[in-house]
C-alpha cells in the first residue's frame, strides 16, 4: 500500500503551506517507505508516499499524462492495467506502473472511467487545464481513504485520519464505490451492482463456475515485481488462497524472479489452534512456512501503537489487528513486501455462525449484503492498516469485483446452512473446491469450521486483554462512561480502555464519529438477536457466550478455557469457535 494526501483549493500557495503539506504527508510514510513525491499547482497539492510493488525503478508518483496537464496520486493496484493499456493505443506511457493508466483513461473517457478499473485503489486526479479534480475509492473499500474540509473551503484527502485530524474543521470516511467530482460539487456512486439493491438472486449454484471465478481472482493478484507470500491461518479461506497460489505460482513472472516455492506466514501464541492448522496445510502444500510466536504481554505492549495505526476503538478490530500488526513487522523484516489474505469470505457466504439461525434465504442474503457493505469499517480496515503500518501490502481475492458478482448472484438457498443435509457454513465454497482427482486441500481442512482470528491465535489472548483492561478501568469509570463518552458509549472495561487510548491520539469529534457503532452496530446485532433472542444478553463482541448453534452436530463437552465445541461432520473431527452476531473477525 501507498499513502496519499491531497489539499485542493486551499487559497494558499505559499512555501509555508507546502512545508505543512510535506509534514502531514510524512505522517503516512509507514505506508510508503520507498519514495516520496509532491506536486503543486497553484493552491492544489498532491503528495504521495510510495510502496513500490510494480515497476519499482520508474513508477514514482505523482503520475502524469503526456503533456503533464493531468496529474494523479494513487494508492493501490490495478490488476487489469495491461489490458487497459491496449485500449489506449494513442497514448504514451512514461512508466511500467499499473497506476499509470489512470491519467490516460481520464483523458480518453472523462470521469466515467472508474468502473473500468479492476483492482483496489484510492486516488486523487487533478486536471490542471480547468483546475477540476476527482477523488475515487475502490468498490468495497479495501484501501483506506478519508475526506476533510477546511474553514477556507478547501477539500482534503488522506489515506489515514492522521493526515487530516489537525488541519480540517471536519473529516469523515470516504465512502467505498464512490467518486467525488469538483465539477458536480459532491459525491456520486460509481459502483452499483445488482446485489447492492439486496434483491434476492436466483442463479443456480454451479461449483465449477464459482471455483474458476475464485481461481482467477487469486491468479491476477500474483502480479508483482517484489517478493511476496500468503497469510495462512489454517482456516478454510486462507488455506484455499494458499492452495491456489501454490498451484499457479510456477507460471508467473514472480516465480522467475523469486522462485517457485511459495512462502506462507502464520502468527499465534505458543500452541495456538492457528499455528497447528497452518503447519499442517503448509506441509500438505509444500510451502516455505514461517511461524511467528508472540506472548499476551507482547500484544498488550503493542496496543497503543496498534490503535494509533488502525485508527479505531472497535473492540473486535483491535483484538484481531494486534497479532496481524506484530506478524506484519516480522514479514517485512524478511524482505517481503506483499501478501495475499483471506478477508471477505464470511461476509459473502454467510460464514459467521449466527447465520445458522437465518430463518429464510431472503434474510440470509440481505444480511450478507449488509455485511459486505460494512467491510471497509472492519476487516478491510484491519487488513489494510495493520500491514501498511510496516510498509506491507495485503491483497484480498475474495473481494475481487468479478468474483463478488459471481458469488452474490447465487441463489442464497444454496448458501444456507442445513445441518440435516450435512451443509455447514460456507458449504458452497467448500464444495466448489472438493476435487477428488486433484485435491486442493485435505478433507478435514476443507471442512474445518471457523476459528475467529482473534481466538485462533490463542484462546488466552482475549482473556489477557480483558484482564489488562480491568486493571486500568475502574467500576467508577464505567459508571460514568455515558457522560464521558456519550457517543458510542463503551459497555465493557476493555472497550473503555481502547476508547481512552483512541481519544488521546484522535481527540476531535470527527475522529470519534468516524468509528462505526451505535445504530450501525445495533442494526447488525438486532438482526442476529431477531434470529435468536438468546444472543441479546451477550456483551462480548466475540460472541464467545453465544452457544447453541446447531447443537446436534456437537458433543456436550465444552472446554471452559475457550468455549470451543468438539464437532463431527461425517467422520471428520472439527473444532468450532462460536462467532458473534454483528461484527466478527475473518479467520
Amino acid at each position: 500500500m501507498c499513502g496519499i494526501l491531497a489539499v485542493l483549493g486551499c487559497s494558499d500557495d505559499s512555501q509555508a503551506k507546502r512545508v505543512r503539506v510535506l509534514e502531514l504527508s510524512r505522517r503516512l510514510k509507514h505506508r510508503g517507505p520507498d519514495w516520496s513525491g509532491l506536486y503543486q499547482h497553484g493552491d492544489c497539492y498532491l503528495a504521495h508516499q510510495r510502496l513500490a510493488i510494480i515497476d519499482p525503478a520508474s513508477g514514482d508518483q505523482p503520475l502524469f499524462n503526456e503533456d503533464k496537464s493531468i496529474v494523479v496520486t494513487v494508492n493501490g493496484e490495478i490488476y487489469n492495467h495491461e489490458y487497459l493499456r491496449k485500449r489506449l493505443p494513442n497514448h504514451t506511457f512514461r512508466t511500467g506502473s499499473d497506476c499509470d493508466v489512470i491519467a490516460h483513461l481520464y483523458e480518453e473517457y472523462g470521469e466515467n472511467f472508474v468502473d473500468m478499473l479492476d483492482g483496489m485503489f484510492s486516488f486523487v486526479l487533478l486536471d490542471t487545464r480547468d483546475n477540476s479534480f476527482i477523488v475515487a475509492r475502490d468498490a468495497i473499500g479495501i484501501t483506506s481513504l478519508y475526506i476533510g474540509w477546511g474553514l477556507d473551503g478547501s477539500i482534503w484527502i488522506s489515506s489515514e485520519l492522521k493526515g487530516l485530524n489537525d488541519d480540517c474543521e471536519h473529516f469523515e470516511c470516504f465512502p467505498p464505490g464512490h467518486l467525488y467530482s469538483s465539477k458536480l460539487g459532491g459525491l456520486k456512486q460509481w459502483y452499483n451492482p445488482l446485489w447492492f439493491s439486496e434483491a434476492i438472486p436466483s442463479t443456480p449454484y454451479d461449483p465449477l463456475v464459482l471455483r474458476r471465478a475464485f481461481e482467477n481472482a487469486v491468479i491476477k493478484r500474483l502480479m508483482t515485481d517484489v517478493p511476496f507470500g500468503v497469510l495462512l491461518s489454517g482456516g478454510l479461506d486462507s488455506s484455499l488462497v494458499a492452495s491456489i497460489t501454490a498451484r499457479h505460482l510456477a507460471g508467473t513472472k514472480a516465480a522467475k524472479q523469486w522462485g517457485t516455492q511459495l512462502h506462507s506466514f502464520c502468527v499465534g501464541l505458543e500452541g495456538s489452534p492457528d499455528l497447528k492448522a497452518a503447519k499442517e496445510v503448509s506441509d500438505y502444500l509444500g510451502t516455505v512456512h514461517h511461524e511467528f510466536h508472540f506472548t499476551v504481554q507482547d500484544g498488550i505492549d503493542a496496543i497503543e501503537e496498534v490503535i494509533y495505526h488502525i485508527e479505531t476503538y472497535d473492540v473486535t478490530t483491535i483484538r484481531a489487528s494486534t497479532p496481524m500488526f506484530l506478524m506484519a513487522r516480522k514479514i517485512k523484516s524478511l524482505g517481503v513486501k506483499m501478501v495475499i489474505s483471506g478477508e471477505g469470505s464470511d461476509e459473502i457466504f454467510g460464514g459467521y455462525l449466527y447465520f445458522h439461525k437465518a430463518p429464510n434465504k431472503e434474510e440470509f442474503h440481505q444480511e450478507t449484503c449488509r455485511k459486505i457493505k460494512a467491510l471497509h469499517q472492519y476487516d478491510c480496515l484491519r487488513a489494510n492498516k495493520s500491514t501498511s503500518a510496516w510498509g506491507l501490502e495485503a491483497r484480498v481475492p475474495f473481494l475481487d469485483k468479478e468474483f463478488i458478482n459471481v458469488a452474490m448472484a447465487i441463489d442464497p438457498e444454496s448458501k444456507m446452512i442445513k445441518k440435516g443435509e450435512g451443509r455447514i457454513e460456507k458449504w458452497v465454497l467448500r464444495k466448489a473446491f472438493d476435487d477428488e482427482e486433484r485435491p486442493y486441500l485435505p478433507k478435514h481442512i476443507l471442512y474445518r469450521q471457523k476459528e475467529q482470528f482473534s481466538d485462533g491465535v490463542g484462546y488466552s489472548w482475549i482473556d489477557g486483554l480483558k484482564a489488562h483492561a480491568a486493571q486500568h478501568v475502574t467500576n467508577k469509570m464505567m459508571f460514568n462512561a455515558e457522560r464521558i463518552y456519550p457517543h458510542n458509549t463503551p459497555n465493557t472495561k476493555e472497550a473503555y480502555y481502547y476508547r481512552m487510548i483512541f481519544e488521546r491520539f484522535f481527540p476531535q469529534n470527527s475522529a470519534r464519529l468516524s468509528v462505526p457503532g451505535g445504530a450501525s452496530i445495533a442494526c447488525s446485532t438486532a438482526k442476529a438477536v431477531e434470529w435468536d433472542a438468546t444472543w441479546s444478553t451477550n456483551l462480548d463482541p466475540s460472541g464467545r457466550a453465544a452457544l447453541g448453534v446447531h447443537d446436534s452436530a456437537y458433543d456436550n463437552q465444552v472446554p471452559s478455557a475457550s468455549n470451543s465445541i468438539p464437532a463431527i461432520i461425517g467422520n471428520v473431527p472439527l473444532k468450532m469457535e462460536v462467532s458473534t452476531p454483528g461484527v466478527a473477525i475473518q479467520s
